[in-house]
């Protein structure tokens, strides 16, 4: 009987310690208290894929820009009662949405309403308690600043977050929205400007970080901002602009850093096109323009630039690349690059012609062409298209090295330069390659988002490394760290990009010294080929 009862207080015991074991288990796993407070009022979030991430969505931070505040800068969040529960990503800004456009898939794309309340943004964090103060990072999607979101799927940030970084992704005001310059509304205006409506979203996001992210184990004292395309040239407006002086400390550019002028317009010019734009839509005044729907604003109209940054005085005092120049920036380090076929258009394998290829040259270069064409040679078909390929990767990454050089003149702070060359496997893999974006779910750790591709293990490798190498930057201003094959930044070895994806290495500029030579030359005064959406 005494042995019996040996038995059970032994198997108690365990059982006991197992218990033990679970609930401290739990208890590392277990997420972020809630509710939580932030501007406004209290929110809940819900569990991520992996328990030990909460995520909050569609948190507004601002009021909705509608009626009498379309095109005004955005107001204080209206305060609510009680607690809302933070589970659905909200609208996303005015665009065309569509199922796909490839070579961006489902996966990349817009899916959900769209509406002019669309200032939200969205939460991931794998903290437990609101004193961790975790790094943080601020994704700002691409979209050529007429389509995208914080909402879609690939921008998921669940898997940077369980490294430890807390993640919010945005929306921002698109197009017309985002962009409209008119002369009634620099008058009415208090800082006499109009049109930069999408970067004071973003300034605004930066100052709701700074007010809120502690509530959710961050430190408003090490955000990194960063984005891709669109998202990257914002990225570069915040950088220049005084306004976000302070409210970040390191800056992330993919697939937007480019040796050239850049795309902002001149108040004036801006305003001109506005006026053009009224016109087109049957409106006498900017009452007018208020009054009429989103839909009737969004209709298309023909012959009107696009809308984009304005050298308004206030936001943009000169141009990103004006501001740089004279070492007016926001000074911090900074992680850059592009992808093997960013530039290729829809494919890396071309149809182009060796007569297209040569009247290209000659309207590209001019009376640089012959020295062109020498370096990227077009006697048939064939060679045109190898050529093609060649100029355009050498092009980009000549760009993104010229503008980190451009950058160096004036910058104290480190700058590391890479170059994608891993193509997203799937069904089109063979004809679009490490096209434009396709980096993006492996630095955000959200393959698994992807759909209809066969992911190998090699996948989810990168997509570890690369966003290993993002979790470091995003921690310490490096992408360094234990493990990981040495990044070297442009002050360590000038002259190179590293290439990740399929291959971690420092690799030359260029495909040799010449090509390099004829680019740097070429791109100071032949602006460089856009790189899509």
């Amino acid at each position: 009987m005494s042995g019996r009862n040996h038995i059970v207080r032994t198997i108690l015991k365990i059982c006991a310690a197992l218990a033990a074991w679970s609930a401290g288990g739990a208890q590392l796993s277990a997420a972020l208290s809630q509710p939580v407070k932030i501007t406004g009022g209290m929110v809940s979030g819900v569990a991520g894929k992996n328990a030990s991430v909460s995520v909050f969505k569609g948190l507004a931070y601002a009021a909705p820009p509608v009626g009498d505040l379309r095109w005004r800068a955005p107001k204080p969040v209206i305060p609510w009662q009680g607690v809302r529960k933070a589970d659905q990503f909200g609208n996303s800004c005015i665009q065309s949405v569509v199922k796909e456009r490839k070579p961006w898939t489902f996966e990349f794309m817009v899916h959900n309403d769209v509406s002019e309340d669309c200032l939200y943004l969205n939460v991931w964090t794998a903290a437990k308690a609101a004193s961790e103060k975790r790094p943080v990072y601020v994704f700002i999607h691409g979209g050529g600043n007429v389509e995208g979101s914080g909402a879609i799927q690939t921008y998921d940030g669940e898997g940077l977050a369980k490294k430890g970084i807390v993640v919010v992704t945005v929306n921002y005001r698109l197009g017309v929205f985002g962009f409209f310059a008119h002369p009634e509304l620099t008058q009415e205006s208090d800082i006499h400007a109009s049109g930069n409506y999408a970067l004071l979203d973003l300034i605004a996001v930066l100052h709701w970080v700074q007010d809120n992210i502690a509530a959710f184990g961050g430190d408003p004292s090490k955000v990194t901002i960063g984005g891709q395309s669109a998202g990257a040239s914002n990225t570069h407006s915040m950088v220049a602009s005084p306004l976000a002086k302070g409210l970040f400390r390191g800056a992330i550019a993919e697939s937007g850093s480019s040796y050239g002028p850049g795309n902002a317009r001149t108040l004036r010019d801006a305003e001109q096109a506005g006026l053009k734009f009224a016109a087109a839509k049957g409106a006498h005044s900017l009452a007018d323009l208020r009054k009429m729907s989103w839909q009737d604003i969004f209709a298309p109209a023909l012959d009107l630039p696009r809308f984009g940054p304005v050298v308004d005085g206030y936001v943009l005092p000169a141009s990103p690349a004006e501001i740089f120049a004279q070492g007016k920036q926001n000074d911090v380090p900074t992680l850059t690059g592009g992808n093997l076929h960013d530039n290729n258009g829809s494919s890396p394998h071309p149809t182009i012609t060796a007569a297209a290829f040569r009247q290209q040259a000659k309207q590209r270069y001019g009376d640089l062409a012959d020295e062109f064409l020498k370096l990227y040679p077009a006697d048939n078909d064939e060679q045109a298209r190898l050529s093609y390929n060649a100029s355009l990767q050498d092009t980009m990454r000549v760009s993104t090295y010229l503008w980190a050089m451009n950058r160096a003149k004036t910058a104290k702070t480190d700058v590391f330069v890479y170059m994608w060359d891993h193509a997203l496997p799937g069904p089109d893999a063979a004809t679009y390659g490490a096209f434009h974006t396709s980096e993006v779910p492996y630095v955000m750790n959200a393959i698994d988002r992807c759909v209809d591709r066969t992911l190998t293990a090699a996948d989810y490798k990168i997509a570890d490394t690369l966003s290993t190498y993002w979790a470091n930057f995003i921690r310490t201003g490096s992408p360094n760290g234990k493990g990981l094959p040495h990044w070297p930044s442009e002050k360590e070895k000038p002259a190179t990009s590293f290439e990740i994806g399929d291959k971690y290495q420092p690799i030359p500029v260029a495909g040799d010294a010449a090509k390099q030579a004829f680019l740097e030359k070429a791109l100071k005064t032949v602006r460089p080929a856009g790189r899509g959406m």
